[in-house]
């Protein structure tokens, strides 16, 4: 696969238009899709200011929200290099980790609380 544009790497600026306008893209194909490739692949819908890359997953931090909001509808499950791609915003992907981080800690306290429980018995 080939693409065009090269921009920045930087993905993790913490301010809240950078988080509103960043897609998290899960279940990706890194040995076959690169950088170039996602960058052409999403630059269709809006101005990309940085792109990274990681094992199993990429970042792309748009402009805007609206761009990344049109990216994510339009990408959601495509599938490329045989996987479907998990496309979300970073706002709801760092809302779902910290839910799913609340409900795996209460799991562990309670499987605690119940072994204690029944050691006690």
């Amino acid at each position: 696969m080939t693409g065009k544009t090269q921009t920045s790497n930087v993905t993790n600026k913490n301010d809240p238009k950078s988080i509103n306008s960043r897609v998290f893209i899960g279940n990706l194909n890194t040995a076959i899709v690169k950088k170039v490739d996602i960058e052409a692949i999403f630059s269709k819908y809006g101005k990309i200011v940085g792109c990274s890359v990681h094992k199993g997953y990429a970042f792309v931090q748009y402009m805007s929200e609206r761009h990344a909001r049109a990216a994510v509808a339009g990408e959601n499950a495509r599938v490329i290099a045989g996987q479907p791609l998990e496309s979300i915003l970073e706002s709801l992907a760092s809302t779902l980790r910290f839910v799913f981080d609340m409900k795996m800690g209460y799991a562990v306290k309670s499987q605690e609380r119940r072994v204690s429980h029944e050691d006690s018995q």
